[in-house]
């Protein structure tokens, strides 16, 4: 089965309409980009036309590609303290030259609705938080939607990062699942993913994942998004469709529902 997360955003945004009106007040979300990219501005689209959708008001901050780690602090420290911001998110990745953690670390909890700020992060790891990250929510939501188990099933996740790798290892963990992580020092991940019920990918390489990877009925999740030949693709190949039993396709599939998930965050920060 092909998940249709355009569909499931929808959903979610249909529910999160009504409940920016039951709020009664503004809200309003500031994303910080610095330099540009051409995979990052289709997500800043997708983030201004959703906000505009459920009646949220997203403002963008582009900064220039030189800043300093100090000047780009100072200047999120800025911004995370006016009463009216919501929420503030960084748009990632960011120049080489910048501390990427210590950037996301000027983001108080309370306005943290992409939840990776170290004290997010903290509170995520050990329990203590309602929300979770964006993606893990999204991944919750399919499998909520589709009946996955995860108790007692063998889990692949592909890639380490902060915004995919890490925080969905650690939500496999928590409930039940036996989690193999691979990423850039794994010799051969064949043998991983071939036994893997679950395969969950997050690496950004297109189509890294090929038809003989994966077992056949296995529950496939790209989180995964590159540009090949001018279109957004995924980790997996196109045809690791035809093997699982459930596939999330790229574009059309966990993107949407991400920037959904971000929204719902950003809902629950300001009912707060």
């Amino acid at each position: 089965m092909i998940v249709d997360g355009k569909k499931l955003a929808e959903e979610i945004k249909t529910s999160l309409k009504d409940e920016v009106l039951s709020i009664g007040k503004k809200i309003k979300l500031v994303v910080i980009q610095v330099g540009s990219n051409p995979v990052t501005e289709k997500f800043m689209e997708q983030k201004k036309k959703f906000g505009n959708a459920v009646g949220i008001d997203v403002r963008i901050y582009n900064i220039e590609e030189g800043v300093s780690t100090s000047q780009l602090r100072e200047k999120i420290s800025e911004i995370v303290h006016i009463k009216e911001n919501t929420g503030v998110i960084i748009q990632l990745p960011l120049p080489e030259q910048i501390n990427t953690q210590y950037i996301l670390d000027a983001i108080t909890p309370e306005k943290d609705p992409d939840m990776l700020s170290s004290k997010s992060v903290g509170a995520f790891s050990t329990g203590r938080s309602k929300m979770l990250p964006p993606v893990v929510g999204v991944i919750r939501h399919i499998f909520e939607k589709h009946s996955i188990e995860l108790r007692g099933k063998r889990a692949a996740v592909i890639g380490a990062g902060r915004l995919v790798g890490r925080p969905v290892a650690a939500w496999l963990l928590q409930n039940g699942a036996a989690v193999a992580a691979i990423d850039e020092n794994t010799p051969d991940p064949r043998p991983y993913t071939q036994n893997a019920d679950i395969i969950i990918s997050g690496v950004g390489v297109s189509h890294l994942i090929r038809p003989d990877m994966v077992k056949e009925g296995a529950v496939v999740i790209d989180c995964g998004t590159s540009e090949a030949n001018g279109k957004l693709a995924g980790d997996m190949a196109p045809d690791v469709a035809n093997k699982a039993s459930l596939f999330t396709p790229v574009p059309g599939g966990v993107g949407p529902l991400t920037v959904a998930m971000l929204f719902k965050n950003l809902v629950e920060l300001a009912k707060k």
